[in-house]
């Protein structure tokens, strides 16, 4: 595992984050003492960056049982305020900073992940749906501020809502944040372009998510895959004829595997964790067999740099499949 500095926190955390989102059921039903032990097994393979979010169901309370069970040195954990605007509102479209985050809504909802968690300070506690236009008024901050104060939490960062990175570029260089935390991955590479330089000129952690873009870049994805009931994929990967995004991964496969990598998961890892910009990437690592994968990609050789320019240049496929949060 290789490791990098968080921001102004001065904390190492793993450049391969575990992304909790799995552990409350999104992508499909699995037992609890599985979940639990593919949090510790991450932990014992090296993984110290943990991010879950108060919307992802049961993440944080079945998170809180693999901490009480881990004797290690705790992880650094990362949360997300639950927005409490109705139904998934604030995805594809902005909502009014009051709708999303009332006056006191950030202290209950962290008052609630501190409980669900089982700790006393929770390191990074993000804004889940973030918008440029509530910079305007200024009592979220104040809010996230005192409870920094109190030492609930560590570090204050926001959590983009979809594909439009550079909406950050302001508040990153205002110097209130610590961290952003944004779509990222081969088929959208444009981070790259703007908001990674911003954040590294900024001293802000990123936080790359999404890097498999939601496991189709580890080629699961059929013709006649059928995915369980609950499984936001269904819509996300069907927004689309499924067909167009397979000849994409499929061109991948055909070009750089097996010169480059040994799978197409592997490629798409190394991809993101190629610039130096990138603090910490995130992945659904619910299952053991995928937790291996992922984690030993990140110390095989990394790809030559003519290679990761030519997949930055001529493979990039902007689309923004997170509409389909809000038009369900």
């Amino acid at each position: 595992m290789k490791y990098n500095v968080f921001g102004r926190t001065g904390r190492q955390v793993s450049r391969l984050g575990y992304g909790a989102m799995g552990l409350g059921g999104s992508f499909g039903a699995y037992e609890e003492k599985d979940l639990v032990r593919s949090v510790i097994h991450s932990l014992e393979r090296g993984v110290t960056f943990i991010d879950t979010a108060r919307n992802y169901g049961e993440s944080e309370r079945i998170l809180g049982l693999a901490l009480r069970e881990w004797s290690g040195e705790r992880p650094f954990l990362a949360s997300k305020i639950q927005s409490k605007g109705p139904g998934n509102l604030g995805w594809g479209i902005p909502i009014p900073v009051e709708t999303a985050y009332p006056r006191g809504w950030l202290r209950e909802s962290t008052e609630t992940s501190l409980r669900q968690l089982g700790v006393d300070t929770i390191d990074l506690m993000q804004l889940h749906q973030y918008w440029p236009q509530w910079d305007s008024s200024d009592y979220w901050m104040d809010e996230l501020l005192a409870l920094k104060q109190e030492g609930k939490i560590g570090a204050i960062g926001i959590s983009l809502p979809d594909q439009r990175h550079d909406i950050a570029l302001p508040i990153v260089q205002s110097g209130k944040i610590d961290s952003v935390q944004t779509v990222f991955h081969i088929f959208d590479p444009q981070p790259l372009d703007c908001l990674i330089p911003a954040c590294e000129q900024n001293n802000v952690a990123l936080i790359a998510r999404c890097i498999l873009d939601e496991g189709g870049l580890t080629g699961f994805l059929k013709e006649d895959t059928v995915f369980e009931a609950g499984d936001f994929r269904k819509s996300y990967f069907d927004y689309l004829p499924r067909s167009l995004y397979i000849e994409r991964v499929n061109r991948l496969r055909e070009m750089f595997i097996p010169a480059y990598a040994g799978s197409l998961a592997e490629l798409a890892i190394k991809f993101v964790l190629h610039h130096p910009g990138v603090t910490t990437a995130i992945s659904s690592m619910h299952v053991t067999k995928f937790a291996d994968e992922n984690i030993a990609a990140v110390d095989r050789e990394p790809l030559p740099d003519s290679v990761f320019e030519e997949i930055r240049r001529h493979h990039r496929w902007v689309r923004n499949f997170y509409e389909t949060k809000y038009w369900d």
